[in-house]
């Protein structure tokens, strides 16, 4: 069975920085893309950034040139780096990943459980 787990959230003052992390466990047969999403209290989860696996990036305006998503290589962890955190991207922060799980299958999105991000003014 192919899990997602986030870790890396926390409590963190407005300017600071965190990085998560989501390692992918369970075998699979192609990986399409990565990706982070958040959701505030109230609000539609949205997309933060996604890294596809030919390395090509997507990043929500709000957070362009604060957050870098990345992949450690040759490994099934990526993360994502956020810099100069402010109020508004308090939220709880979901890992997913769209996955051929075997040879002719269709893809399927998978989430991890989701990890929590407080930013403090």
């Amino acid at each position: 069975q192919v899990q997602l787990v986030e870790s890396g959230g926390g409590l963190v003052q407005a300017g600071g920085a965190l990085r998560l992390s989501c390692t992918r466990s369970g075998s699979i047969f192609r990986e399409d893309t990565m990706a982070w999403y958040r959701q505030a209290p109230g609000k539609q989860r949205e997309l933060v950034a996604r890294l596809s696996y030919e390395g090509g990036t997507t990043y929500a305006d709000s957070v362009k040139d604060r957050f870098t998503i990345s992949r450690e290589e040759g490994k099934d962890t990526w993360f994502l780096q956020m810099n100069r955190l402010t109020p508004q991207d308090q939220a709880v922060y979901y890992c997913q990943a769209r996955l051929q799980l075997k040879r002719g299958d269709y893809y399927r999105e998978i989430w991890g459980q989701g990890t929590q991000v407080t930013v403090s003014s």
